[in-house]
């Protein structure tokens, strides 16, 4: 009896973080909205660049580094970067301790001048915040939407746009998330490879003169699988 009740107990204080978690990113987010602006959609191609005000952010939070917004998921955040991957597992926005952690750069990337492949992290969530959303990619109702097929990133200096070209779960590895390649054959055999994966045909034209943008979730709970999307640069503005 004595260990149930522990368990139950334990399972409480599990229960209680994550809902305090969950109340304290609804409160940065309400916060930090007012921060973001949609430009106006390119009428010829119905795309739109971000904006953000990125002074008001780093005031913050010195280690914001962009936003990211994926159509079709509620996907819209501040993205930060910090010299691991390892610190916004478990600190959110503000730098506080949280088991939600927040959305982030690969350490090894520089969105400003991206890499090959440039990579973004988020938690999985039960409420769907972060990249708890990620996983609506995988479903035909998001699939039947052509117009989902976007991610728009903006940073302090250039605003990108990305078109997706493939979608997948796969067991947790450190293949699709490699941001940099030795030759371009290399990179040519990787792009084939993340493009076979795709449970959905996007049938989008890949060369090795494209940079491409990868989320990355965990599934479920687990965190033995992941949720992973790849577009490839469209369109970019300096500002």
């Amino acid at each position: 009896m004595s260990i149930a009740i522990v368990v139950l107990d334990m399972c409480f204080i599990e229960y209680v973080k994550w809902d305090l978690d969950n109340k304290h990113q609804e409160k940065i987010m309400e916060h930090y909205q007012d921060v973001f602006i949609e430009s106006p959609k390119n009428e010829e191609e119905d795309l739109h660049f971000l904006s953000a005000d990125f002074e008001e952010l780093k005031l913050q939070n010195s280690d914001v580094v962009g936003w990211i917004q994926v159509p079709g998921t509620l996907i819209d955040y501040p993205i930060v970067q910090t010299h691991d991957n390892e610190f916004y597992l478990s600190h959110s926005f503000d730098k506080s301790e949280s088991m939600a952690g927040w959305i982030f750069s690969d350490f090894r990337n520089n969105l400003e001048y991206l890499n090959r492949n440039s990579v973004i992290y988020g938690h999985r969530r039960n409420d769907d915040s972060l990249f708890g959303s990620l996983r609506y990619t995988l479903e035909e109702d998001w699939l039947s939407e052509p117009d989902n097929f976007f991610v728009y990133l903006s940073t302090p200096h250039v605003n990108y746009i990305f078109q997706v070209f493939s979608v997948y779960v796969i067991p947790q590895e450190s293949y699709y998330i490699t941001t940099h390649f030795p030759n371009d054959e290399a990179y040519q055999e990787f792009l084939n490879v993340i493009q076979e994966r795709s449970i959905y045909p996007f049938d989008t034209l890949l060369s090795i003169q494209d940079k491409i943008l990868t989320l990355s979730t965990c599934k479920d709970g687990e965190g033995i699988d992941r949720v992973v999307l790849h577009a490839k640069l469209i369109k970019k503005e300096t500002r």
